[in-house]
């Protein structure tokens, strides 16, 4: 009887036994290195893409940010190429895990410091500026023009629906991401990600935190009456400032309607 009662403890302390541990989360540390040189790679900047939080490596390439397994950390260094990985258990358990990242090889060609060929006079200046074609529209009464790229009737009438029902335009475009639209806050609050993102002009660590194509930002500022020349031009800071500032719009308009 003594026997039987010992092979049912152990029969129920088994699950306990063949369980696994619970996946680790918390402070996720390792080194960035040269993939060339092996050497430590300092002022990389390290971004958690599904917590939104960022931090830079030290003079050593030590870093420590907040992390669970199967998040995904975001490398970006200037004369390197961008990297994803994402940690597993053993990068927790092995305290050690080294990423490495590839030097980009550039080819310089020659650099034009006047492509305008200015002359310092205004009245000659002024004719070799190029002239932006792009139309403005606009309706007497309304403080704002509308740019339209073009002049044609396609152009006429997407700037008249946005006139009209620029709720509409906008729940199109933010309602396809909406859980992407609701990072922008988080995004905004921490510095660390906000000074990578005054540096670059690429709009690839901002397509990387929202998980939007580049077109779909360029249709969101253009549908909130931003010139295609900020568009082109903007550091990724202000691109994300103006999508915040737009959502915002698009809220307000979204409970009027």
């Amino acid at each position: 009887m003594k026997n039987y009662l010992l092979l049912l403890l152990l029969f129920l302390a088994l699950p306990r036994v063949w369980a696994q541990d619970p996946a680790p989360e918390g402070v996720f540390r390792a080194k960035v290195i040269n993939a060339q040189t092996d050497q430590p790679l300092e002022s990389v900047h390290v971004i958690n893409l599904n917590q939104v939080v960022g931090t830079i490596t030290d003079q050593r390439g030590d870093f420590a940010i907040p992390a669970a397994v199967n998040d995904t950390l975001y490398f970006s260094y200037l004369g390197f190429k961008s990297q994803k990985i994402r940690v597993t258990n053993d990068m927790f358990k092995f305290q050690e895990t080294e990423i490495a990242l590839t030097e980009l090889a550039y080819a310089l060609e020659e650099v034009v410091v006047q492509p305008y060929q200015l002359t310092g006079y205004l009245e000659i200046d002024v004719k070799n500026l190029p002239i932006n074609t792009a139309y403005q529209y606009s309706i007497s009464g309304l403080p704002v023009s509308y740019e339209a790229g073009s002049k044609s009737p396609n152009a006429v009438t997407k700037v008249l629906g946005a006139i009209m029902n620029p709720a509409d335009l906008l729940r199109n475009l933010f309602g396809r991401h909406p859980r992407q639209m609701r990072k922008l806050r988080q995004i905004k609050e921490d510095d660390r990600i906000r000074d990578l993102l005054a540096s670059k002009f690429d709009r690839e660590t901002l397509t990387e935190l929202l998980q939007l194509q580049k077109v779909d930002i360029e249709d969101i500022l253009t549908n909130c009456n931003y010139s295609s020349s900020f568009i082109r031009t903007a550091n990724d800071l202000q691109i994300l400032d103006a999508l915040s500032s737009c959502y915002e719009e698009y809220k307000v308009l979204n409970r009027q309607k």
